[in-house]
């Protein structure tokens, strides 16, 4: 059975750049505190993939937000409490997320938090408020998401409050970009590509959490929600049959689901699902409340619940009629 335990700081001792299959902590000192001021500062991967022993299914299964890895400097530097700091979080789903290799498919998993850098944006999606210095050209700066301070480094957690105290470097935002979200996207490209060879298709499954109640930075504000949101990009990120036995079963698991609304699929879902090169993305997204304390940031007892669901709705994954 697989299970996601506590991470221990791990320094990576090689002169070689690690597996992508290899965890080292991302908390390691040398690594942040020399990051833009020393060009030989280690960067090893920041994530972790949960890998099967044998692959069954063409399913690929990714949580670009629930890493929770606070460097030390990064919490220094927010105005935030790292409670508060954590709310951007979609805390624990990896781990609800953890029988993934069991039934078959690979788990990837974020390590560092949303707060610090966001696998779900575009690599360069960036406020310019938030720095110092004139940002490059290649910057997309007028996007949706910049402007709700969303961006590939945000400027706010979720629920509006502003993290940083002062201005950022636009040479450390790079960092963390080209050694925090590259390689989780060059880990997630080569486990589709590796999934769509031996099956000759890819199921990328986008695993995320979202507040109980819509923010205000968002059309559902102090709206209550339902217990399941799919995305597909408005129907153009995978096909129909997926969305719909995906729905079908979550409806038969007891849960309220809804499609597209409020959240359609981000970054992942749209630059990767292309049914028509037989790669199909749908976004999951849970509603805290049903295993967490979303103040506190801690497992209720609901957490074995959903959990028991997901695995559920994993194991019947071979029911999947072929589309």
């Amino acid at each position: 059975m697989t299970t996601l335990q506590n991470y221990v700081s791990l320094p990576n001792t090689s002169n070689s750049e690690p597996d992508l299959d290899e965890f080292v902590n991302i908390r390691t000192k040398t690594a942040i505190a020399g990051s833009a001021k020393d060009q030989h500062a280690p960067t090893s991967k920041p994530i972790k993939i949960y890998h099967p022993d044998r692959k069954t299914i063409p399913f690929v299964f990714a949580s670009p937000h629930s890493g929770r890895d606070y460097p030390d400097e990064f919490v220094s530097a927010s105005r935030l409490d790292p409670v508060r700091l954590r709310r951007s979080e979609d805390s624990f789903v990896d781990e609800l997320f953890a029988c993934a290799p069991d039934v078959g498919a690979p788990l990837l998993a974020a390590r560092y938090p949303r707060a610090y850098v966001d696998p779900n944006r575009e690599a360069y999606e960036l406020d310019p408020s938030m720095f110092d210095e004139t940002l490059p050209g290649y910057v997309t700066t007028n996007s949706a998401r910049v402007s709700a301070g969303l961006g590939t480094v945000a400027r706010v957690v979720t629920n509006g409050e502003e993290i940083y105290r002062h201005k950022l470097t636009f040479a450390e935002v790079k960092w963390r970009i080209e050694n925090v979200y590259k390689p989780y996207h060059h880990a997630l490209q080569q486990l589709i590509g590796e999934t769509k060879e031996a099956f000759g298709k890819c199921i990328l499954v986008d695993c995320h959490s979202m507040p109980s109640t819509g923010g205000p930075l968002e059309n559902d504000s102090c709206r209550k929600r339902v217990d399941i949101v799919l995305g597909n990009n408005h129907g153009t990120s995978c096909a129909p049959e997926l969305m719909n036995f995906v729905d079908e079963r979550l409806t038969q698991l007891g849960l309220r689901v809804r499609r597209n609304n409020p959240y359609s699929g981000g970054y992942t879902t749209r630059h990767y699902g292309c049914p028509w090169q037989n790669v199909h993305t749908l976004q999951v997204e849970i509603n805290r409340a049903l295993y967490m304390d979303e103040v506190r940031i801690r497992k209720h007892e609901g957490f074995a619940d959903v959990a028991g669901k997901i695995s559920t709705l994993l194991q019947g994954l071979t029911d999947l009629k072929s589309f």
